[in-house]
């Protein structure tokens, strides 16, 4: 079966220049086509000539306060000493703040300004001392005073707007002032979405089978194209079939500005994209030193770009950005938008491979008033962690990664996140954890909760770091019985802690619906027939397991999986929901989730261990305000094997012993 290699792998840097010198060199064409579009509807849109006003804002001279209309001429030489009178119709009219100002009068004196002359018989003066026939001022004006003049904002024939800049609602307003009803705007670049692959299926399928591939990469991309202001077409699904692809690359250049081929870009033996394109026009790269998204294409067809993205949702995603986002920008005659950088300081370790710049995604938060970056899943099908990342942090392809607290820039997301306000919670794994970041957000938005799932061991060394606000541990010390304290004083012994109780839960085994396998009891794990998985180094859950298994006289060594790892009771039950395994330790909320039976083994207590600098901090006032409620407790409940008796409850070692 014949396979494809990679025709070069440059730069990122390089590939870009690539690019842009095809379209210096006129090989690769912009869209210049303009429309005409009400001002009203032009929101977003790139204006694609100047734009200059057809009438003068104001378009008559106005009063600026409520007051009196004078011939500034008529005011000379008034004084405190010297008042003048000036009677109504004669020498004075009344107005309004924006009314057209009287023929023959050139100035307004404010209404507070003046002194009214009472008549015989008038015993009750009117309060805003209009109607008066008289009035007295202690001033002189001059020509214009407290007026508006015609063009005091926008004169007719001024430059409104240049070209090539993108309408906000205060641009609209502009317009309309200057007399602009309709305006020419640059037309959305159409960007064409080509899906292939014989796995993919649509949204609409309601049977989904092992090796189909819900196609969701085309529905982010486009409306990430409508994000970028062009308009995109999505294609039907092509199998990988050549002939099928350049049919459909041929169809979509005559009628768009950029086509982007998902997935077929690889090496494998069904990745056509490369060829196709390689067919029926040229090829301006084929692979990139970047990671994820190292099988990223480039080509031109009929001086028309063709982008071929990798399949792998974050590859896929995070080579858009890079390549489709900056041909839109580029074919409305914008600027392509930079991220803003902050510096991090890195929560952990992060080792990385030679010779690829790697995109990490990340969580940001403050610590002890520094940003703080904690790396995410760094898979490039995980799409979950950019919906979770705040940031991305390039790692140059010639370092090979970062150290625990080295400083990096953080590229943002999104501007405007409020690192303060970020909860980081390390430690062990709970779905209880869940519905308190669901809670939180419900109940004071203001607020964000992060949780990372390293294991209750873990989660005492971030204490210990100063890389957490609080951690989640349920570590029994076997020789006391006693759960966390032991361990918070060999580990922590010079940090003044809160623990907090959060839940008693069941912990037992979780194996398939009706026990196949009849698995009762931690003797089952070293038959010959039982697969087991289990948790990672460090986890309360593999403390537990290492202690009955010593308990028993059971070798670690005589189970089928042990050294099998998982980080969440989720995944675990996943594995054995999934046939993968036929059992694994862990809690029964996660056994229920999945509709497992559970083999209960051990209540145990589940608890928050804060630095006590933080515990009067207001978002770890309002999360343990939040566990004390009745609705966040009832939710708990729900998820099952949890007893929240002492939920809220300040816990010591003393109290315990």
């Amino acid at each position: 079966m014949e396979r494809n290699i990679y025709l070069n792998k440059i730069s990122l840097e390089e590939a870009k220049q690539k690019i842009d010198k095809a379209i210096l060199e006129g090989k690769l064409l912009l869209n210049s086509k303009k429309e005409l579009l009400p001002v009203e509807e032009s929101l977003a849109r790139v204006t694609s000539e100047a734009v200059y006003a057809k009438r003068s804002s104001l378009h008559y001279t106005a009063a600026a306060m409520d007051g009196i209309a004078v011939h500034s001429g008529d005011t000379e030489n008034a004084s405190e000493n010297n008042p003048i009178m000036l009677t109504y119709k004669k020498d004075f009219l009344y107005v309004n703040t924006g009314n057209p100002l009287p023929e023959g009068f050139d100035s307004v004196i404010k209404i507070e300004d003046v002194i009214p002359v009472e008549q015989k018989g008038n015993s009750q003066p009117n309060i805003r001392k209009e109607g008066f026939e008289q009035l007295k001022i202690f001033q002189s004006v001059y020509p214009g005073t407290n007026v508006r003049n015609i063009g005091e904002d926008i004169v007719t024939h001024q430059l409104i707007l240049t070209a090539n800049h993108k309408i906000r609602p205060v641009d609209i307003g502009v317009l309309m002032a200057g007399g602009i009803a309709e305006i020419n705007v640059r037309k959305k670049p159409r960007v064409a979405i080509i899906p292939t692959g014989e796995e993919l299926i649509g949204l609409d399928k309601e049977e989904i089978k092992a090796g189909d591939i819900l196609d969701f990469n085309s529905r982010m991309l486009s409306n990430s194209v409508i994000q970028w202001g062009g308009e995109p077409v999505l294609y039907p699904i092509v199998r990988d079939i050549k002939e099928e692809l350049v049919k459909t690359l041929q169809s979509a250049i005559k009628e768009n500005d950029i086509v982007a081929v998902i997935a077929g870009t690889s090496a494998g033996s069904k990745d056509f994209t490369a060829k196709a394109l390689g067919e029926i026009g040229e090829i301006l790269f084929h692979g990139i030193a970047i990671m994820p998204g190292k099988p990223t294409l480039a080509g031109i067809v009929q001086s028309t770009p063709v982008i071929g993205l990798p399949g792998y949702p974050v590859s896929f995603l995070i080579a858009a950005w890079e390549f489709v986002l900056p041909l839109v920008y580029k074919n409305l005659a914008l600027t392509p938008p930079k991220r803003t950088k902050v510096k991090a300081l890195m929560a952990r370790k992060v080792v990385s491979r030679l010779g690829n710049e790697e995109f990490l995604r990340a969580k940001l938060a403050k610590v002890d008033n520094k940003i703080m970056a904690y790396p995410l899943s760094r898979g490039a099908g995980v799409i979950s962690s950019l919906v979770e990342a705040d940031a991305l942090i390039r790692i140059p392809s010639l370092s090979e990664g970062l150290t625990l607290k080295e400083q990096t820039d953080a590229e943002l997301l999104e501007d405007n996140l409020n690192l303060d306000n970020t909860i980081i919670i390390i430690g062990s794994h709970d779905l209880i954890l869940d519905v308190l970041k669901n809670e939180l957000q419900t109940n004071s938005p203001e607020f964000r909760l992060a949780s990372f799932h390293t294991g209750s061991m873990g989660g005492l060394l971030a204490l210990k770091q100063g890389v957490a606000h609080l951690a989640t541990s349920h570590l029994l010390d076997v020789e006391s019985g006693e759960y966390n304290f032991p361990y918070i004083k060999q580990i922590l012994a010079d940090h003044n802690l809160v623990v907090v109780n959060m839940a008693y839960r069941q912990q037992g085994f979780m194996v398939s619906k009706g026990n196949p396998k009849k698995i009762m009891s931690i003797n089952d794990l070293v038959r010959k027939d039982v697969s087991f998985v289990n948790r990672q180094k460090g986890s309360g859950t593999r403390v537990l397991l290492d202690y009955l298994l010593s308990k028993n006289n059971i070798n670690s060594d005589n189970i089928q999986g042990y050294h099998q790892e998982e980080f969440t009771h989720l995944m675990v039950a996943s594995a054995v929901a999934n046939k993968r395994v036929d059992a694994g330790l862990g809690i029964y909320s996660a056994a229920k989730a999945f509709e497992l039976d559970f083999i209960p083994l051990i209540k145990e207590r589940y608890d928050l261990i804060i630095p006590e600098k933080y515990i009067k901090s207001d978002k770890i006032k309002k999360l343990l305000e939040i566990i004390k409620t009745n609705h966040f407790k009832e939710q708990a409940t729900g998820l099952g094997g949890y007893d929240l008796s002492q939920c809220g409850i300040v816990l010591s070692n003393e109290k315990i012993n």
